[in-house]
């Protein structure tokens, strides 16, 4: 039997309101840039697939935009994140990661390279 691929599902809905409301500076920056269909098609801010939380969506792409900080250098965070990305991209969902520091001093090359993204054939 086929398995149903879920978004924002209920139990999840707290935590993505949580992240919301406390989204860093660089979340906060960068979506300004992609809010209101700035690029051409519409994101969702910390949005659910299955279990998953992601900081940005778009589901006409299946592109997830991701904000890292210094807690994914943490080893035990990596070894999260990794098995985060595999399953996400088992859904044929494309992840693009960048750190806060590239929103703080470069958010037109991200903006740009997630432009480019949504562009290119999956």
């Amino acid at each position: 039997m086929k398995r149903k691929f879920t978004f924002n599902i209920n139990p999840l809905k707290p935590r993505r309101q949580s992240l919301r409301e406390k989204s860093t500076l660089a979340e906060k920056i960068l979506w300004e840039r992609l809010r209101r269909n700035n690029l051409g098609v519409k994101f969702f801010r910390q949005y659910s697939v299955e279990g998953y939380v992601m900081d940005f969506y778009c589901p006409e792409k299946r592109l997830s935009v991701e904000i890292e900080g210094s807690i994914h250098n943490l080893s035990s965070t990596q070894k999260y994140d990794k098995y985060r990305e595999k399953y996400l991209q088992a859904f044929g969902i494309k992840i693009l990661k960048f750190s806060n520091t590239e929103v703080f001093t470069k958010v037109g090359n991200v903006t740009s390279e997630i432009k480019s993204a949504l562009h290119t054939p999956s």
